[in-house]
């Protein structure tokens, strides 16, 4: 007589992770606390500038139009930022969301489902909260987007400030639904916020994005033919009328990730990566915070921050609609698929870095200047929505995730365990 199938082992969300990829969140961590700090520190010297008594000397740095009008390229230095220095941002971001896709939480079709569809309900909550809270306002509606997207930079600072004894599973989650969150953002950005299309410059940015998966795919690491490309390329998506960030995570997503033979320590992408992250995180993102958080709260502005419908909205969306989003699209998935949690996590460390992830700081400033770039007064009271936001989630978060501390420690102590009975094995 035949015994009865077992049934299938049900799937651990947030196991813990293989060696090699505790090895790159690792590295990915590093970098992006330093930079995260960085962050901070700048976004605080623009608030201080923007309400000094040298206020005027901000609007005129940030107003200073620098390079050619040829391909509209005669841009105000806080176009610049926002342009060119976000796309290496970008770039960096396509890159995590390839070596997700080959080699992390989403090259498992099934592991993939709980991030994907956490960032899904952690964008799609957010738009809800806004324009419930923003509704009978006149063009309040325009800035629908701008609580969508979680800041990875300065989500991994409050994670640094808090401490370093999160368990590597749920810094990867964060990481991951970070990825994911980032790309629909810019998803949103190419279609939502892309008023006018020269078919021109986008068919040639199509042409060059063609040449440079072919130069990838032939091995051909020349800087003098590689750096070259991606600028054209740059300059090609900004003259379509596409934001020119779009440009960044092409490249990073077509970029060689695997490695060809044992000789490769890291595949282009990584090395680009490596090369490129302190770039980005210490000079690219910093100086856009600096030019794009110099909030004025002098005058009405500040009680307007508290009374008006839209920094309201947007902070709501943020604090309330990414938790409730993320929280609830990750437990939903998982009570659906039948899927558990590890054993050594459980909802309230979800619900924690849920809270976390309504930091949307550099994006959500991004997204804030497309929506309400006519309307300059407006823009100001979004930008202080996005901090008052970002601001009440890190806060929670460090409340939340300093409650689970000892857990946290005595987690790290198993997996430093477990590292050094596998060193003793191979010897």
């Amino acid at each position: 007589m035949t015994s009865p199938a077992r049934p299938a082992a049900p799937l651990r969300v947030f196991a813990r992770l293989k060696r090699i990829e505790r090895r790159h969140v690792a590295e990915v961590l590093r970098a992006e606390t330093v930079g995260g700090a960085l962050l901070i520190i700048f976004a605080i010297l623009g608030m201080l500038w923007a309400n000094s008594p040298w206020r005027a000397s901000y609007d005129t740095v940030k107003n200073t139009v620098v390079g050619p009008h040829l391909w509209h390229l005669d841009l105000s230095l806080a176009d610049w930022a926002a342009d060119f220095l976000l796309a290496f941002f970008f770039l960096v971001a396509g890159i995590e969301l390839k070596h997700e896709l080959q080699a992390g939480e989403l090259s498992d079709p099934r592991a993939a489902v709980l991030p994907v569809v956490s960032a899904f309900c952690g964008m799609v909550v957010p738009v809800g909260v806004y324009l419930a809270v923003s509704a009978g306002h006149a063009g309040g509606s325009d800035g629908w987007a701008v609580p969508t997207a979680t800041d990875i930079a300065f989500a991994l600072a409050v994670l640094a400030v808090v401490g370093q004894n999160l368990p590597s599973a749920l810094r990867a989650f964060l990481l991951t639904l970070a990825v994911v969150d980032d790309l629909g953002a810019i998803i949103i950005i190419a279609i939502v916020y892309t008023a006018t299309i020269d078919t021109v410059a986008l068919a040639i940015a199509v042409v060059l994005l063609v040449a440079f998966y072919v130069v990838q795919r032939r091995r051909i690491t020349s800087l003098w033919l590689n750096v070259p490309l991606g600028l054209a390329i740059w300059i090609a998506v900004h003259a379509s009328g596409v934001h020119a960030t779009v440009a960044g995570v092409a490249i990073g997503l077509m970029l060689r990730g695997n490695l060809d033979h044992h000789e490769e320590d890291r595949s282009p992408a990584e090395k680009v990566q490596w090369v490129l992250q302190p770039f980005s995180a210490g000079f690219c993102v910093p100086l856009f915070a600096i030019m794009s958080a110099g909030v004025y709260i002098g005058g009405k502005t500040l009680g307007s921050l508290v009374s008006n419908q839209i920094p309201l909205a947007i902070a709501a969306g943020l604090f309330i609609g990414k938790s409730v989003g993320v929280f609830s699209g990750a437990y939903l998935t998982a009570r659906f698929t039948r899927a558990e949690l590890s054993d050594d996590l459980r909802w309230r460390d979800i619900a924690a870095v849920s809270t976390l992830t309504g930091v949307g700081f550099t994006v959500s400033l991004l997204i804030s200047e497309l929506a309400f770039t006519d309307v300059p007064e407006v823009l100001n009271l979004a930008k202080g929505g996005v901090l008052l936001g970002s601001l009440a989630s890190a806060l929670v978060a460090v409340v939340l995730l300093h409650r689970r501390d000892r857990f946290y420690d005595q987690l790290c102590a198993e997996e430093e365990s477990e590292d050094v009975e596998l060193l003793l094995g191979r010897e």
